[in-house]
């Protein structure tokens, strides 16, 4: 099993709950945003969509590629993870990444980098699990505990859902058929039905 985003721009609401519910949740430092809302076409009629963006947990992960120091690894469930004690901040990682996914807390006021900080599938890191240390470096390890991340369990319109990219596949199947049959979901409610592809 491999886990995976499904974002779906056709039912973002702009909300914003769930960058709120990560940054929340792992208790992030002021200017780390895991996951953020960005909107393309902002203000064209029937053009603009809102997409929520963190790590895509690259199957040939970029950012691990170029770590001068290896503090990358990938699961078998195709988490990539990285191991702060590692980072030496260089940046490197957020050059590589064509979504922006790293991020690095500002640790003075001249602009010096601490480590190295991104969206972690609510899976932990290195440290022994639920200890302490992992919540300082990582925030909470949701995926031991068998549940999903933040984001995508404070999405109230399932337009973010995680986990096993063939289930996820199956769900945007059935979404993309229903879009297709001509349903226009400007002239209707969003109903319960809709929001868990059924």
């Amino acid at each position: 099993m491999r886990v995976k985003f499904l974002i779906d721009e056709n039912r973002c609401i702009e909300c914003q709950s769930c960058v709120i519910a990560c940054k929340e949740g792992h208790e992030l430092p002021v200017g780390v945003n895991r996951r953020r809302v960005v909107t393309v076409n902002e203000g064209i009629q029937n053009k603009e969509i809102s997409v929520s963006v963190a790590c895509w947990h690259c199957e040939d992960a970029p950012c691990a590629k170029i770590c001068p120091v290896d503090c990358f690894y990938i699961r078998a469930d195709g988490i990539v993870l990285h191991d702060k004690n590692k980072c030496i901040g260089c940046s490197y990682c957020l050059y590589a990444c064509p979504f922006g996914a790293p991020q690095f807390a500002k640790q003075e006021p001249f602009g010096v980098k601490g480590k190295m900080d991104k969206c972690t599938y609510c899976a932990g890191g290195p440290d022994e699990t639920h200890s302490e240390a992992e919540f300082h470096h990582y925030g909470q390890n949701r995926i031991a505990e068998g549940k999903v991340p933040l984001c995508a369990a404070m999405c109230s319109t399932k337009a973010l859902v995680a986990g096993d990219g063939d289930e996820l596949l199956k769900i945007a199947q059935k979404r993309v058929h229903k879009n297709a049959l001509g349903i226009d979901r400007s002239q209707q409610p969003f109903a319960w039905g809709q929001a868990y592809g059924k």
